[in-house]
């Protein structure tokens, strides 16, 4: 699934890294733990959070993940948005809440790790 077909499911904005939407994405998680996503997160793309510091975005560029979306209308940090937009990572924000974003990337064919292996 491309970024911009994330954006679209989301109905989300695009914060930074408007010029990556192109990128192919083939799993998702979300988490408001970043223990969590350090500890059990593998070969996940996309990450959706209701979480706002620097921690989110420092987290998701050690795991490899090419996008953040902030859930329930949050707002990056200008901070979060500097780090992201330096280590290309897109950046969006969705009304929608963490289990509703996960239920439309989810029925839009965005599947998460245990379901790619089988």
């Amino acid at each position: 699934m491309k970024l911009s077909t994330v954006k679209e499911l989301l109905n989300a904005k695009v914060i930074s890294g408007k010029e990556h939407l192109g990128r192919d994405v083939f799993s998702a998680c979300g988490s408001d733990m970043m223990s969590d996503v350090l500890a059990y997160v593998k070969d996940q793309a996309v990450l959706l959070t209701g979480l706002v510091n620097s921690q989110v975005i420092r987290t998701a560029e050690m795991m490899d993940m090419v996008c953040v979306v902030m859930v329930r209308s949050k707002w990056p940090t200008e901070e979060m948005i500097d780090i992201a937009e330096r280590a290309d990572i897109v950046l969006m924000t969705t009304e929608y809440r963490m289990y509703e974003a996960c239920g439309q990337l989810y029925s839009g064919g965005l599947i998460g790790e245990a379901v790619r292996r089988e």
